[in-house]
């Protein structure tokens, strides 16, 4: 089975994912009454788990929520040296180069990916690792934050899938890499 690497993330018009605190309350700006999850689930149906860098790790655990994922997490730290005990069978530290850790994490079977948080997005894109993008727009300028993109060392393509827009002001394009 081939290898997927998969983004679905929220950004401002401004290309930012948090606010300069690291803030995303932004991202409920628009009232959203009956909870549409805007294809979160249908997506989240279709990998087998989560890649994740030490911050999107600690924001999720600051969450005064249960644990929200069902399949396995992996956290992509280099700093940490374990995760807290709750955490046990629910998330996995792997540190080291990210071809590495993939290598690791392809060898426990997990095959589609999704992987989420702004360093981690902006190194697997530095090692052209992301085949698909879903990128929901927010309607609000930050004027500074957590960049979705950073630098490349070379040009990506990519090609619109779909596009849809959900309560009447948020963009979400999925995108999929362009075979060159």
């Amino acid at each position: 089975m081939e290898t997927r690497n998969n983004v679905f993330i929220g950004t401002s018009l401004d290309g930012y994912i948090a606010d300069s605190q690291g803030g995303l309350d932004w991202l409920d700006i628009i009232p959203n009454p009956e909870k549409i999850d805007m294809g979160y689930y249908a997506f989240t149906a279709q990998i087998d788990a989560l890649v994740m860098g030490r911050k999107s790790f600690e924001t999720v655990c600051s969450f005064d929520i249960d644990w929200p994922y069902e399949k396995p997490v992996f956290v992509l730290s280099n700093t940490l040296n374990g995760l807290p005990a709750s955490f046990q069978d629910k998330a996995f530290l792997i540190k080291g180069p990210l071809t590495e850790a993939l290598r690791h994490i392809h060898q426990e079977g997990f095959r589609r990916l999704y992987i989420d948080g702004g360093v981690t997005i902006q190194n697997f894109l530095q090692e052209d690792l992301i085949d698909e993008m879903i990128i929901t727009t927010i309607p609000v300028l930050l004027g500074g934050g957590v960049p979705l993109f950073g630098s490349l060392p070379k040009i990506q393509q990519f090609e619109l899938v779909e596009s849809k827009v959900y309560l009447k002001d948020i963009v979400q394009r999925h995108y999929r890499r362009k075979s060159m």
